[in-house]
């Protein structure tokens, strides 16, 4: 896989994610127009999906930094590719965030008129979370109490779960994993449901591509300090580090405990089937020496 092909395709993939995602999210501040987190939520998922089998041929469609990073902590993707799939994807996640911006600039300072928020003041965060992610999420009301602790452990608990099935769906060994068409669909739906879950704490960013760009550009069009609110650098610490430690810990699982399961499993059933296939035939069964020592 050449760079120019790794680059358009986490470029092109994570835009359309940071598009429709941040899109739905847009349109709930604005206009109310999904009800339910559950509608988000499956936005969300569904612009994974799309996002994946629009660039999956062009390059390993991973749209997040921390899947990255994973992929070359399980050793499935080589180092010299993180380079260019991470500039890609944090390239890819401001421009969407920026077209986001020209469609609904408009309707953004007329929510902020109606409400009386000074864009910039602490009270802006409301519209700003349109674009970056915050604790507790401002739309999740009194109950929610959110440390930065809570966050982190919410930002790894949910993408070490996101890696780890990305992992089960698209190991060879996994004989109990779906077709290879539909496992975009099904880490979508994974998306979805973890959101559904995260979302109140944290909105649920999993991917440092997806906060960091358009929060870089929510605070260039006036969001300034709201964008990053927190002096202590909590804002890199949940969104950016969280996802990514997640992720390495999933890899290093998955690597050490449940891959070698899947594949001594795998062994068996073709052993299993070795010998089933060799009655059928009325074949003598023929034991490898592996076979014998096993015994």
């Amino acid at each position: 896989m050449n760079y120019l092909n790794g680059f358009a395709g986490e470029f092109i993939g994570t835009f359309i994610l940071v598009l429709f995602g941040c899109g739905s999210v847009a349109v709930t501040v604005l206009f109310s127009a999904h009800a339910g987190l559950f509608q988000v939520a499956m936005v969300w998922g569904l612009a994974v999906t799309l996002a994946i089998y629009a660039t999956r041929r062009l390059s390993c469609a991973h749209l997040n930094p921390a899947v990255s990073i994973a992929m070359v902590v399980s050793r499935r993707m080589s180092m010299t590719l993180l380079p260019c799939y991470l500039v890609a994807q944090f390239a890819g996640a401001f421009v969407a965030a920026a077209v986001l911006y020209l469609l609904f600039s408009g309707s953004i300072l007329q929510y902020e008129l109606t409400h009386d928020i000074v864009r910039g003041s602490e009270s802006s965060i409301v519209s700003a979370m349109m674009f970056g992610e915050y604790y507790p999420n401002p739309m999740a009301g009194q109950v929610a109490s959110v440390s930065t602790v809570n966050a982190f452990f919410a930002e790894c608990t949910g993408t070490f779960a996101l890696v780890f099935m990305i992992l089960v769906l698209t190991e060879s060994c996994n004989t109990g994993r779906p077709d290879q068409a539909l496992a975009p669909l099904f880490i979508g739906l994974t998306v979805a449901a973890i959101i559904s879950i995260i979302a109140p704490l944290t909105q649920a960013g999993l991917n440092p591509a997806r906060d960091l760009s358009p929060r870089l550009l929510a605070s260039l069009f006036g969001w300034a300090s709201a964008a990053f609110p927190d002096q202590h650098y909590g804002f890199l610490t949940v969104y950016v580090v969280g996802p990514i430690t997640g992720g390495v810990m999933a890899a290093l699982c998955f690597m050490g405990i449940v891959e070698p399961l899947m594949k001594n499993t795998a062994v068996e059933e073709h052993g299993k089937s070795d010998i089933t296939q060799s009655r059928t035939n009325n074949a003598p069964i023929v034991y490898s020496k592996q076979g014998d020592n096993n015994e």
